[in-house]
């Protein structure tokens, strides 16, 4: 019986001190790596991104204002953000503004439309049935298809949401494009 109550002590000293050695902000990203990979992500709220992004962005020679009451984003297990708002395109050129809806800040590699997407600040915006992305200088860098969500009945200008595979959308009324790890 004695030998029974050490081995439990035992395994609580060690517990304690694996918490100690493992803060909980690494076990919980093990945790969520093991149960959807690296996709295991945590959809933010409005007033986190009103922490995260800037009032205005740089974008090809301007400065745009972000509308943070349309943005969203999601915050992965590993820590990294994919975050994106509407901009405010007054003063761009007819051309820019088409294509130059939201402001997209990507922190790790992402998969769109099964092409990949390196880690980078961008341009993007839905033209047409095309979700387009551009560098800061308004230089297309990558164009995938988007689809159209006709059932979908909570619109919004722009919203990121999870998906039905795991997988988590960007949103601009019924228009969307899904992106992964």
């Amino acid at each position: 019986m004695r030998n029974n109550a050490i081995l439990k002590a035992a395994a609580a000293c060690m517990l304690a001190a694996a918490m100690v050695v493992f803060p909980s902000s690494i076990l919980a990203q093990g945790a969520g790596a093991g149960k959807a990979g690296t996709n295991a992500g945590t959809l933010l709220k409005t007033d986190e991104m009103q922490k995260l992004l800037p009032a205005s962005v740089y974008y090809c020679g301007q400065s745009a204002n972000t509308q943070l009451r349309n943005s969203g984003g999601v915050k992965f297990a590993d820590g990294r953000y994919v975050l994106a708002s509407l901009v405010d395109t007054a003063g761009y050129s007819t051309a820019i503004a088409g294509k130059y809806q939201l402001y997209f800040i990507v922190e790790a590699p992402i998969k769109l439309g099964g092409k990949t997407l390196a880690a980078g600040i961008y341009g993007a915006g839905f033209v047409g049935d095309k979700f387009v992305i551009t560098d800061v200088g308004a230089h297309d860098v990558l164009t995938v298809p988007a689809a159209e969500d006709a059932a979908f009945k909570h619109l919004m200008p722009l919203q990121v949401l999870a998906g039905p595979a795991g997988d988590y959308r960007i949103y601009a009324g019924r228009k969307y494009v899904s992106f992964t790890r």
